[in-house]
């Protein structure tokens, strides 16, 4: 049935043209942005919310950098940091990937200290470092104690003070041309949401993650997963959409929903231990790096824990740092979120739980962001590099968006320049029609059946509830676009999930709790079929035959 003409549609739409959209303004979007002005592209920024209001300012942990020019310890080395983030992804990280980007990662940060990023120093005035989970050495950079991911996006913005920007601003799809090319973006605009188009030969993706599938995520409300849901529609490859990391430690108040604040990794790098609520270690006997173990391991450990505790009546531990002597001047953001909850840190244990924090997979991309669909490019946690495989490695997500919002910028200025991406014609076509469930339900699904742990009846129940509560939407608001977004990547993690029957890094299967690395060591991909289904493109039945 057609739907009715909207107000929204009646409107004269607006248009904009450039030679690249940079669809986010975090650490990638910004990053790629000012690249590509500086290559001389017709570059437009556009972005949800105000131009600081994205995933990089909440970023407490620091930069995972060997710089040793800076008095980085002496048995540290770019091959630590590699043989470190390939343990942490669980024999899924693309080795090449890793050292690509890795390795780029000290040009990266000097060219932030060039731009006036202001790190933390110590006595001797060089680069301070701390270590955090899954880390052989004290190799993680940070500015203002804890809050390195709002002194990068300062810097950022700085460095973008020109550029035109669209704020609130959502991206709609994809338009393409007939053969399939992306030639720009459908936009509503401001709080009337009306419409318009943003013309430009190439789009990068910058949109983060995808948090909000969760009741309790890190992310900020943005983070809804609208660029994978547009580029699945857009016919580009997504990978490894099983893996989403949760944090170990939020702040824990009862009844909350939405963002919580963080407790960063680096508390426990300086010294803090995971307690439960009779005061025994929960990390004792579990990895051999104990509390600094990797987020996949102390979440698990957290939540098995907490199922396992008398009467199952617990349903947050604590994190004992009331050692760290002056907590308020080394973590200021933990010690704030602790103070408006009535918890001095110092004197008591802070009360934590795990929550959904970081896609490990994404828009599938090569080490230049990539996509397999002409035009259309990503970087950030939006996309899957291969740099994280089953489980993110500490800090290691403000390094990729650095690098990969860089290379991606230089990836459009070369296409452009070799002839790779034809001017062409944006096919007409109506306003998407999509599925689209209850932002609430599907929440509480998620959270319950595909979080932490999972099983192949929870999943199957999770979906069955999808596929009855969904309706017919077209996306003619900013609700719509990202509640319909939401639904088809709750659709993708389960199809994902689901296929996977093993436990791996971050993804746990309680009714396959081993590790298969003879069927299972290696990525799925997710594309959409004619449908609008998500569907593995590779299904694990035929290789294992």
């Amino acid at each position: 049935m057609t739907p009715p003409v909207s107000d929204h549609q009646s409107k004269t739409p607006w248009d904009a043209d450039a030679d690249v959209v940079v669809v986010g303004s975090g650490v990638a979007g910004l990053t790629a942005a000012v690249r590509a002005a500086e290559l001389g592209l017709r570059t437009l920024v556009v972005t949800k919310g105000r131009l600081p209001d994205g995933n990089t300012r909440w970023a407490q942990g620091g930069v995972a950098v060997v710089l040793p020019d800076e008095g980085a310890s002496g048995d540290d080395s770019l091959d630590a940091h590699v043989a470190d983030t390939l343990a942490a992804g669980g024999g899924l990280c693309d080795a090449a990937a890793v050292r690509s980007i890795v390795g780029a990662g000290p040009d990266a940060v000097n060219r932030l200290l060039r731009g006036g990023a202001r790190f933390d120093s110590d006595a001797s005035g060089r680069l301070a470092r701390t270590r955090e989970g899954g880390h052989s050495a004290f190799r993680v950079i940070r500015a203002g104690g804890d809050a390195t991911g709002a002194e990068v996006q300062r810097c950022l913005e700085v460095a973008a003070e020109g550029l035109p920007v669209l704020e609130h601003h959502v991206a709609v799809d994809a338009l393409t041309t007939a053969s399939g090319q992306v030639c720009g973006v459908r936009v509503l605009a401001g709080p009337d949401a009306t419409p318009g188009v943003v013309r430009a030969r190439a789009v990068v993706l910058a949109t983060g993650g995808l948090g909000q599938l969760y009741r309790s995520t890190s992310n900020p409300e943005q983070a809804t997963g609208d660029g994978l849901a547009l580029a699945l529609r857009a016919g580009a490859s997504a990978a490894d959409l099983e893996f989403v990391q949760f944090h170990p430690t939020v702040l824990y108040t009862p009844r909350a929903k939405g963002r919580c604040p963080l407790v960063t990794e680096a508390v426990r790098g300086e010294g803090a231990v995971l307690v439960d609520a009779a005061g025994r270690r929960v990390m004792q006997g579990v990895h051999p790096l104990g509390d600094l173990a990797p987020r996949d391991v102390v979440s698990a450990a957290i939540t098995h824990r907490l199922a396992s505790a008398p009467g199952g009546v617990d349903d947050h531990v604590y994190l004992d740092a009331t050692g760290i002597a002056g907590f308020a001047a080394r973590f200021p953001t933990v010690a704030a979120a602790c103070a408006a909850a009535g918890i001095d840190p110092e004197r008591d244990p802070i009360p934590v739980v795990p929550a959904a924090h970081f896609a490990c997979g994404g828009v599938v991309t090569d080490t230049h962001g990539r996509t397999d669909v002409l035009g259309l490019y990503a970087a950030g946690e939006v996309a899957r590099t291969g740099l994280h495989g089953a489980n993110r490695l500490a800090s290691n997500s403000l390094l990729e968006g650095l690098v990969m919002g860089r290379r991606a910028a230089e990836a459009v200025a070369a296409d452009l320049g070799a002839g790779r991406l034809p001017r062409g014609e944006a096919r007409p076509g109506p306003v998407p029609v999509v599925p689209v469930a209850a932002r609430p339900a599907l929440q509480r699904l998620m959270s319950r059946y595909a979080g932490i742990g999972r099983d192949a009846d929870g999943m199957a129940v999770a979906g069955s509830a999808l596929d009855v509560s969904t309706n017919d939407t077209p996306l003619w608001t900013v609700g719509a676009v990202e509640d319909a977004a939401l639904t088809l990547v709750a659709r993708a993690v389960l199809a994902a999930a689901s296929a996977r029957e093993e436990t791996r890094g971050c993804h746990v299967r309680h009714d396959r709790p081993e590790r298969d690395d003879r069927i299972w060591q290696r990525s799925q991909t997710v594309r959409l079929n004619p449908s609008g289904q998500p569907v593995l493109t590779d299904p694990i039945l035929e290789r294992a035959a």
